[in-house]
């Protein structure tokens, strides 16, 4: 028994040494170094992911952590190893990838711990590594650590100078802690102001998610990106901008000799904002360097805090009653000389903020923005069109007086206007010959004959006896009911039309007119529907007498004209107009889009509408 348990024991102890030799064998088979196949969107990752896009460091950073023997060091101590990869930069300024990997750790740093002193350093780092003076070589542009380290210095800004709940920027003069040292700030006043407005409440873009818009733009460049709000320093009179306007700003940081600066432990620097409507690129070190802009989501923060919407359904039927929203011509920015305005106006039941998808689009076309400036008409669109085109009309004539008495700005004369359904009506109205045609389908008797106030008589001329503005050049009518819309004829339509209040005005003018001369009136007194949904019934009286009025000389015309579905244009309808109603002879040009009425955000009406407006721009 003994004897067999000493056998087992040895056959188990030779068994133990064999497996020991197979495991050193099969080791010896495979390197210590070697390379494995895998996706190569791993690889990718690997290669390109740093701090900001991932939460981890970027393979150059890792490795000036592992050639310096500091990897562990910043994981126990990071601040102690910093303070030494900043002590290598310093006596050594030709270290650029130093530089970038100071940057890139002192951002991680100063999200992990919240210490504002490691994100000013993180922009000072970078900007050096950007930006070296005489110090060294510039990044070389193919290095994808140039956009990482202008990402750095864009973020390491707005963190840096955020306010206490970070909301906000706050832009000023100061001295800043940095962790070597300190920043000495000069802000520059003087950048705050545009036109008469000052710009204030600096929104840091980098933490809004834009909804609502197709497509989101940005400017890659240098700078904090910002959306600022305005505050008007003289009372405001006539055209404004618009309420609660949000514009994209830059914030720079300055650094003269950054190498040479870091040395000496105190940084001065210059902080400057840039508007971009008016710069888009800064010279630095002799270079043009472009500015990080991101102007679809100071667009879109403008268009959430802005009181329009409540006027989109409310201003149809209740008028400015319910709205407290007066009709007006506003800009997307303050009136700027040699720009070429574009007036926008939108449809019934709509407001101006429904044309943001095109605004979005076109100002962000680099051909065009520096050559167009967008205005927006408001109106209440349950009003009488012939009322509503005599506002368009007066505010129109009053702007363009108010901004160039002297009519010395030849771009404000080459207006452009675009109208989406009823908005097209009212823009086709700013540019016709009506002579008496409009009047005769009110009134048997001349203007001057009628009994009425004096005050009635004024209203009456200034609505119905048109004549074409003469520095409007272009029109562009999108899906627009020259003919009437046949949903506006349906039961349903004039049942909702009851229920519109009308502008007291124009209410006292009709009961003037129909109570102190009933037998002048071309139509019975109960015939008498100004509201626009009746007006712009098939065979209505304003349609029938609007249709054949032919547009002035020298004015261009361009029709959009929306179909649902695949059959025969010509039979066709959008849902709410005929393509037989909007469409006109002898137009510059005509595009038919597949789509519903809500026709002016679509893709392909924005693609026509910037070439109308390259075309008028005369680029290309």
């Amino acid at each position: 028994m003994g004897n067999e348990s000493a056998v087992r024991k040895s056959r188990v102890g030779t068994l133990l040494v064999l497996l020991a030799c197979l495991a050193l064998i099969a080791g010896a088979c495979s390197t210590p170094i070697g390379v494995k196949r895998v996706d190569p969107r791993t690889v990718h990752h690997q290669l390109t992911s740093y701090v900001l896009s991932t939460g981890e460091l970027s393979a150059p950073t890792l490795n000036v952590l592992h050639q310096l023997n500091l990897f562990e060091r910043f994981e126990d101590k990071p601040e102690a190893a910093l303070a030494a990869l900043h002590d290598k930069v310093a006596t050594d300024s030709t270290r650029g990838n130093e530089l970038f990997a100071l940057a890139e750790l002192s951002f991680l740093h100063a999200e992990r711990t919240g210490k504002r002193s490691y994100f000013l350093a993180s922009a000072v780092y970078a900007y050096a590594y950007l930006f070296p003076g005489r110090a060294g070589d510039p990044p070389n542009r193919f290095d994808p650590r140039l956009r990482a380290a202008c990402d750095l210095y864009n973020r390491g800004l707005t963190e840096g100078f955020a306010s206490l709940d970070g909301a906000e920027v706050e832009l000023r003069s100061g001295t800043y802690e940095l962790p070597f040292g300190e920043l000495v700030v000069q802000f520059d006043a003087k950048s705050l102001r545009w036109g008469d407005r000052e710009l204030s409440h600096f929104i840091p873009v980098a933490e809004l998610e834009v909804y609502g818009l197709r497509n989101r733009y940005r400017r890659p460049g240098i700078g904090a990106p910002l959306a600022a709000g305005m505050i008007a320093l003289h009372a405001e009179e006539g055209f404004q901008v618009a309420p609660n306007l949000k514009v994209p700003v830059t914030a720079l940081l300055r650094i003269e000799q950054p190498r040479r600066q870091l040395a000496e432990g105190r940084v001065h620097a210059s902080l400057s904002l840039y508007n971009a409507y008016e710069v888009d690129s800064v010279l630095i070190g002799g270079r043009r360097v472009p500015l990080e802009v991101e102007p679809t989501s100071s667009l879109a923060y403008s268009l959430s805090e802005s009181p329009v919407w409540e006027r989109e359904l409310k201003g149809f039927f209740f008028g400015d009653l319910a709205t407290r929203v007066p009709t007006q011509l506003v800009g997307l920015e303050p009136y700027r000389p040699g720009r070429f305005p574009v007036v926008l106006v939108h449809g019934t039941a709509s407001i101006g903020a429904r044309w943001a998808e095109l605004a979005n689009d076109l100002l962000n076309d680099p051909r065009l923005r520096g050559r167009i400036q967008f205005w927006i008409f408001n109106y209440d669109t349950g009003s009488p069109i012939a009322y509503s085109a005599m506002l368009l009309r007066e505010l129109l004539q009053e702007t363009v007086k108010q901004l160039d008495p002297e009519g010395r700005d030849v771009a404000l004369r080459q207006m452009v206007i675009i109208g989406h359904s009823q908005g097209g009506l009212l823009a086709r109205m700013t540019s016709i010959d009506a002579g008496s045609r409009l009047w005769d389908m009110f009134s048997r008797k001349p203007l001057e004959e009628l009994t009425v106030s004096e005050e009635t008589r004024d209203l009456l001329r200034r609505a119905l006896f048109i004549k074409p503005l003469p520095f409007i050049r272009r029109l562009v009518f999108i899906a627009t009911p020259h003919r009437g819309s046949y949903a506006a004829g349906s039961w349903f339509a004039h049942k909702l039309a009851s229920l519109v209040k009308l502008p007291g005005i124009v209410t006292t003018a009709v009961a003037d007119a129909i109570l102190r001369d009933p037998e002048a009136l071309a139509l019975e007194p109960e015939g008498i529907k100004i509201v626009s949904v009746y007006a712009m019934t098939p065979g209505s009286p304003l349609m029938k007498a609007l249709a054949p009025i032919p547009i002035a000389p020298g004015v261009a015309t361009h029709s959009i004209i929306a179909v649902k579905g695949d059959g025969p244009v010509e039979e066709g309808s959008d849902g709410v107009v005929k393509y037989s109603s909007a469409h006109l002879d002898g137009v510059d040009s005509e595009l038919v889009v597949r789509s519903g009425h809500s026709v002016q955000s679509h893709p392909d009406t924005i693609e026509e509408v910037r070439r109308i407006l390259r075309e008028h721009a005369g680029v290309r």
